[in-house]
C-alpha cells in the first residue's frame, strides 16, 4: 500500500521517546504524524487525519484543548486518549472515542487503532453509541459499584446508553420487516414468472 493511501494516525504525547515507540508500533501500516504538545497537534490536524493518540495531560494546551478544537472544526477523526490519568466520572463528557490507562503496549494500541478506523464507517448515532459504552466499560473497570450508583453523571450515561439501544433495535426490526417484505416480492416475481 503506498503511503498516500495509508490511513493516517496523529500521534500527539509530548514525551518524545514514547511517541517514537508509538509511530514505531504503527509505521509499517499507517501514515504517522507526530506532535509534541498541543499547538503542534493542532498545526499538524486536518481533515486528512483519520485517528487521533492523544495525550490528555501536556504542558500548554492540554489533550482536552485539543479534543474540543477537533470537534469545533469538525475533523472527522476519531480520537482514543492515551494518559496516565485514571479516568474519573469527567470522560462522560468528553468526546473522545476510546481511552487507554498508560502504560500500554503495541497490541493495544494497534487494536486500538484498527477499531476505531472500522467505526468511520458507522452511523454518527453508532459512532456515538460506541463512545457512550466504552466510556460505561471504562468507569466499570475504575469504579466501585457503589461510586457508580452515586453518580448522576453515571446514571445519564446508562440512561443514553438505553436510549441509543432501543432505537438501534427499532432500527434492526424495521431493517428485518424490509428484508422480509423484499424477499416475499422476489419470491412472488419469480413465481409469476415460473408459471
Amino acid at each position: 500500500m503506498a503511503p498516500r493511501d495509508r490511513p493516517t494516525v496523529l500521534v500527539i504525547e509530548d514525551e518524545r521517546d514514547l511517541a517514537g515507540v508509538y509511530e514505531r508500533w504503527l509505521g509499517d501500516d499507517y501514515d504517522v504524524r507526530l506532535a509534541h504538545d498541543g499547538e503542534a497537534a493542532l498545526d499538524a490536524l486536518d481533515h486528512g487525519v483519520d485517528v487521533v493518540i492523544l495525550d490528555r495531560i501536556m504542558p500548554g494546551l492540554s489533550g482536552g484543548e485539543v479534543l474540543e478544537r477537533i470537534h469545533e472544526h469538525r475533523y472527522g477523526c476519531r480520537v482514543a486518549i492515551v494518559s496516565a490519568v485514571d479516568p474519573d466520572f469527567d470522560v462522560i463528557e468528553m468526546g473522545f472515542d476510546d481511552y487507554l490507562t498508560k502504560p500500554v503496549g503495541g497490541d493495544q494500541i494497534v487494536r486500538v487503532v484498527e477499531k476505531l478506523l472500522r467505526r468511520n464507517d458507522y452511523t454518527d448515532r453508532m459512532q456515538e453509541y460506541f463512545s457512550l459504552v466504552s466510556k460505561k466499560s471504562l468507569l466499570d473497570a475504575s469504579k466501585t459499584r457503589r461510586e457508580r450508583a452515586e453518580s448522576e453523571e453515571y446514571a445519564d450515561l446508562e440512561a443514553r446508553i438505553a436510549d441509543i439501544e432501543a432505537e438501534v433495535e427499532r432500527i434492526q426490526s424495521e431493517l428485518m420487516d424490509a428484508e422480509d417484505f423484499e424477499v416475499a416480492f422476489r419470491d412472488i416475481a419469480q413465481r409469476g414468472t415460473v408459471e
